[in-house]
Parts: structure tokens; sequence; C-alpha cells
């Protein structure tokens, strides 16, 4: 009898009687895989999200969170800020928030999926444009999604506050500050670890990057409008031709990168769009000129800026612009991101115990990149501790293959939806365990 008193002991001990988080996931997978699956057919652009939030919401409402939406404000009155928040409190100890991006993108789906999004819809300026989530925010939502599902079950293993975060609007990088000046932090509380995951596109699924510091970097929109004096192609010498101004200063400021920056401080100065003129035999007055800047130090950054401004003035002077006819600059404050910077203490802190959870192998250390997002300004300039770190989404056979892997918003880019989502899943999860434990 004693022998099978202590069987029974140690058979309600096992998995079988309190589940791993591997198999509470498992559990629940294929209800994931669906989630994803339904969030990837029915996007929405950014300030659009209103079907996307309402079920975010009450998704969480069904998990037993206590949930605000919508919430936040832009500065605009007549865009609706489709934010949600959910809370948990479970007795005493930290605040962790937790945050997703619920955005899609100005994208003609081309993955041949069987849930490829067909959506099309008009964006800001009345155009018809295609809809995808060509970014991963469906994976980021599912698990956002699944860890709240993990959480709730798992109370007794966790203490403190958990703040959820669906953040809409990150591609235009105004969410995260309508969510904030909304009163975030004043109506929830300032949480003590602020964390996010974002799918990256050369990481293969199962696998977790992280990265210390900067990770991702500040980007500055800028556009420079080259005037000039116009008239017939055939003539000229009768006129400044801001065409060949616009070619020459599009070279030029690239010896901004190349000989007035360190080559330890990264920095890119792309023009991503030049128009101007609409007839062969016609020379313009102006050309316009759209630039993106990347940078990582605040000082780089105001220095580029500055650089980029006197070197289009420059060439125009050099061209003998008439001072009436000098480039116009215009810094588009609406489309600024600050830089991503990882607090390294958390974010060694969350690599340990993402070894621990997912193993080691599958927890690699990464490069920082050059593209933007707008998380960090969770961290309110420095007063919160932040890390975002990376949810390997690709295909490993793609990888071992050397193909051409499509990047993010691409229109073909397509995670591999049950490795990722389970990894994002118990990454997320355990992260939050350790910060709460």
């Amino acid at each position: 009898m004693k022998r099978f008193a202590s069987f029974l002991l140690l058979l309600l001990a096992t998995p079988l009687f309190g589940q791993t988080l591997d198999q509470r996931i498992d559990r629940d997978l294929a209800s994931f895989v669906e989630t994803y699956q339904s969030l990837h057919a029915a996007p929405e652009l950014s300030t659009q999200e209103a079907k996307t939030s309402a079920f975010v919401a009450q998704r969480l409402c069904d998990l037993g969170w206590t949930v605000t939406y919508p919430f936040g404000k832009y500065e605009d009155p007549k865009l609706t800020c489709y934010g949600v928040v959910a809370v948990m409190k479970n007795g005493a100890g930290p605040t962790v928030l937790v945050r997703s991006d619920m955005d899609a993108l100005p994208v003609i789906e081309q993955t041949g999926l069987p849930y490829a999004s067909t959506v099309k819809t008009k964006n800001a300026t009345g155009e018809e444009v295609g809809v995808m989530h060509a970014c991963g925010h469906d994976l980021h939502m599912t698990t956002l999604l699944g860890t709240a599902k993990m959480l709730a079950d798992l109370r007794k293993q966790w203490h403190g506050t958990v703040i959820l975060v669906g953040q809409p609007a990150e591609e235009v990088v105004l969410g995260a500050n309508g969510i904030l000046h909304a009163g975030l932090y004043e109506q929830f509380g300032k949480p003590n670890y602020a964390i996010a995951m974002h799918d990256w596109s050369s990481l293969e699924a199962g696998k977790i990057g992280w990265c210390p510091g900067f990770f991702m970097s500040n980007s500055d929109s800028v556009n420079l409008t080259i005037r000039g004096v116009g008239g017939h192609g055939a003539s000229p010498q009768s006129t400044k031709d801001p065409v060949i101004v616009a070619a020459q200063t599009v070279l030029a400021l690239q010896t901004i990168v190349s000989r007035e920056t360190s080559p330890l401080d990264p920095v890119v100065v792309t023009v991503g769009s030049i128009h101007g003129g609409a007839k062969r035999n016609v020379i313009p007055d102006e050309v316009k000129l759209l630039l993106t800047v990347r940078t990582y130090k605040p000082e780089v950054r105001k220095r580029v800026l500055a650089s980029i401004e006197r070197v289009a003035r420059g060439v125009a002077t050099a061209a003998g612009m008439p001072d009436d006819r000098m480039p116009i600059f215009e810094y588009v404050q609406s489309e600024a991101a600050d830089a991503t910077y990882n607090d390294p203490a958390l974010t060694e802190r969350l690599a340990k115990a993402l070894e621990g959870a997912l193993g080691a192998a599958n927890v690699v250390r990464i490069d920082p990149a050059m593209v933007s997002e707008d998380f960090g300004r969770f961290g309110v300039n420095g007063q919160v501790p932040t890390a975002l770190l990376a949810l390997g989404a690709v295909d490993p056979a793609k990888i071992a293959s050397g193909e051409r892997l499509p990047s993010l918003h691409s229109s073909r880019f397509a995670p591999l939806p049950e490795p990722s989502i389970r990894t994002g899943v118990k990454a997320m999860t355990s992260m939050v365990l350790d910060l709460l434990k």
C-alpha cells in the first residue's frame, strides 16, 4: 500500500497532472495557428486597425484579462487610436509590459499561401491599395495572445503585474506615442521592464536573436526640393537645370557617409524617391527628393541632418543657382523614430533565461540593424529598461539552401507558422516568468 501511495505521489508530480510549458503550448498550437492565419488574411493599414484591435481585445477578455479598448490619442483628432491594454495583477511583485504591434502594410501579397490576404482598401490619400502583413505583426499578435493564455494558466508560477499592449500604427511611428500620450503609465502604472519581439527574416524558425545596446536605428525622413529655372530642353543655357543639380546632390550626399562620418558610426542616407518634370523637352522648375536617414548616436544624427541641408545648398551654389532658388529642406517630424536601445543588463538576463528554456544553441547573439521601430519610446528616455528581441521566422531548409530570402516588407515574406509561433510563445512566456519569479 505504501509503495502504491509513493507511486501515486510521483505520478501526480509528473507533467501528466502538471503540464510542462511545452505541453501546454502544443495543446493549443493548432488554435494559435488558426488565429495567425485569420489575422494574416484580414490585415488593416496603420490607423485603420478597428477590426484587428477588437479581435485582440475580445480574445484577451475571454482569457480573463482586464482590458481597456480602444486606448490612445493621436495629435490628429480625425484619427482613432485603436490601442489595446490588458492587465493581470497577481499579487506583489514587479510590473512587466509586453508589446505587440498590430498594423499591416500597403503591399499586394504574392506568397501564394492558401490564407494569403486579398484585402484592398483606401489609404490616407484615398488611393486603393492592397494590404498585407508583410512585416509579421500577425505573428506578433498571435505570440501575444498565446503568451496571455500561458500566463493566465500559470498564475501560480509568477507574482506581480503584467501589462499587455496591442499597439496600432507602428509602421507610421504614431502608435507608441499615441498610447503613451494618452496616459498609459499614469493610468496603469509605470512598468519595471518593457519587452517585445519582432520576427526576423534572416533567422531560422526555432531561434531567438538578442543584441544588447543599440539594436535598431534612429529613422528620419527628409524632403528636399531642388529648385531651378525651367525652360526649353533644347536651350539648357537659358535655364538653371534642377534635374542636373538633383543628380549631383544624390551623389554628393553619399560623401556625408563616406567622408564626414567615422567608419565606426553606422549611417545610411538613402534617396528613395526622385520626381521632376513632365515632358522630355521641358526642363522643370523643381525636382523633389525623398530621403530616409538612419543613425544611432544622437550627436551623429544631428550632424548628418545638418550636413544634408548644407550639401544640398552647396551643390546648388556651385551650379550658380540664385539665392531665391536655393533648395528647400523639410524635416518630417511625424515620421521620426528614435533608436531602439536594449538595456544591456535586462537583455543579457533574458538571453540566459531563454537559453534555459530553449537551449543555448537556439539563442544567438545577432548584429544591430539599420531598420527602425517605435517600441523604444516605451522606455521614456531611459526611465524604463527595454529589450526587443528577434524571433526567427524562416524555414531552416531555405536558409540551408542558400536561396535568396524575402525581407520584411516584401510581398513574398511568409513566416513558417508552427515553429515560429511555438518558439515565440515559449520565449515570451519564459521571459515574463523569469522577470516575475
